[in-house]
């Protein structure tokens, strides 16, 4: 059983959370993912910066309210969730629950959430 303490997690710091703009995503590399952060009004978000579908990085994508278009093929996926919402994609984004400590988004890297079929 996964750890529920937030002190028991090893936790990932990937940005600063004023860095991150809205409509903008933010492109966070470490040396075993990259991920792609973005802002909502007041909520930040986190995601797998590869698009499902294809080459596409996320954090190069299109953002309209909660969704963000894939420039590769033009699918796009409900941040917030990480599930599609148009073609061509259909398998979800892997998300992760932002964390914020003293101004700095971290994450919990081995969290899974997302990664499956849509519908």
């Amino acid at each position: 059983m996964p750890p529920t303490d937030p002190d028991a997690r090893t936790l990932l710091a990937l940005c600063a959370a004023d860095a991150v703009e809205q409509d903008t995503p933010l492109l966070v590399r470490t040396p075993t993912m990259d991920y792609a952060v973005f802002r909502l009004a007041d909520a930040l978000y986190v995601t797998a910066d590869l698009c499902t579908h294809g080459p596409g990085s996320l954090s190069e994508g299109y953002v309209e309210g909660c969704e963000v278009e894939c420039p590769f093929h033009q699918g796009k996926f409900d941040f917030r969730t990480g599930l599609p919402t148009a073609p061509p994609c259909d398998t979800a984004l892997r998300v992760w629950t932002p964390i914020l400590i003293d101004g700095q988004l971290c994450i919990d890297p081995h969290e899974h959430r997302g990664e499956h079929q849509a519908g």
